[in-house]
């Protein structure tokens, strides 16, 4: 700030207006590098952002070559403030075209799974995928894609702040929790990622294939709900 004595001086030597130099958007905004990945100033940036400039972000990322082949990005859906997060994997084709996680048939019949906990999509969760633009194929992720998205499923965590994480799917599970475990191995216990409770069953999608499993997945969801009431349980007494 000028005050007004210098305000003065600089007027009479003919010096006002001043100029500020204005920095562009690129200088100020690093993320997109010439080796398309995130570099660590655009992972600082993240790591802050609020959920509109968390929605731009992503969908405006090229960090890895996913990017060229989606239609658009598939950001979450759901309650910002849901106890209960659930991750999915790469977003299928449906989802690719709809812009929204587990829709189509998979998705009818994940929300019969919630609601057979007592649970509504809409207030009761939030559902996001562990990488957010489209698997060409629906092949397994890599381990760079699941690097370059990290920070951002990182940033939705830490805003929703879920008591409990459900993942869907093996490949996801793996790749959270970095193991090879196969998910015979993951089911049934209660892992942490980031501090918080974890639980892995499988994908709905899976479900449509292996009707057997369903009852697996049901013994999940008891021991989901029961974690859930404890941890509730804990909270009140502390």
């Amino acid at each position: 700030m000028i005050n007004t004595r210098k305000k003065q001086i600089l007027k009479e030597l003919d010096l006002l207006p001043l100029w500020r130099i204005k920095h562009n958007s690129a200088e100020k905004n690093q993320c997109q590098t010439t080796t398309n990945k995130l570099n660590e100033t655009c992972r600082k940036q993240i790591l802050q952002m609020d959920w509109q400039q968390l929605s731009t972000s992503i969908a405006q990322c090229t960090a890895c070559s996913l990017s060229a082949s989606r239609t658009q990005t598939v950001f979450g859906t759901g309650n910002k403030q849901a106890s209960w997060l659930f991750i999915s994997g790469g977003p299928e084709e449906v989802e690719n075209t709809s812009g929204e996680p587990l829709t189509g048939p998979s998705g009818k019949l994940f929300e019969q799974m919630l609601k057979a906990i007592g649970l509504n999509r809409a207030n009761h969760t939030y559902i996001t995928n562990i990488v957010k633009c489209h698997l060409p194929r629906n092949r397994n992720l890599t381990a760079t894609e699941t690097q370059q998205c990290e920070p951002y499923l990182s940033r939705q965590i830490a805003l929703i702040k879920p008591k409990l994480i459900i993942v869907l799917g093996e490949i996801t599970a793996q790749k959270l929790l970095k193991q090879d475990t196969e998910i015979a191995h993951l089911r049934g216990k209660l892992h942490n990622y980031i501090d918080i409770p974890l639980i892995v069953t499988y994908h709905p999608t899976h479900l449509l294939d292996a009707l057997l499993d369903k009852a697996k997945v049901w013994e999940d969801l008891c021991f989901a709900k029961a974690t859930m009431q404890s941890l509730n349980h804990s909270s009140h007494i502390n």
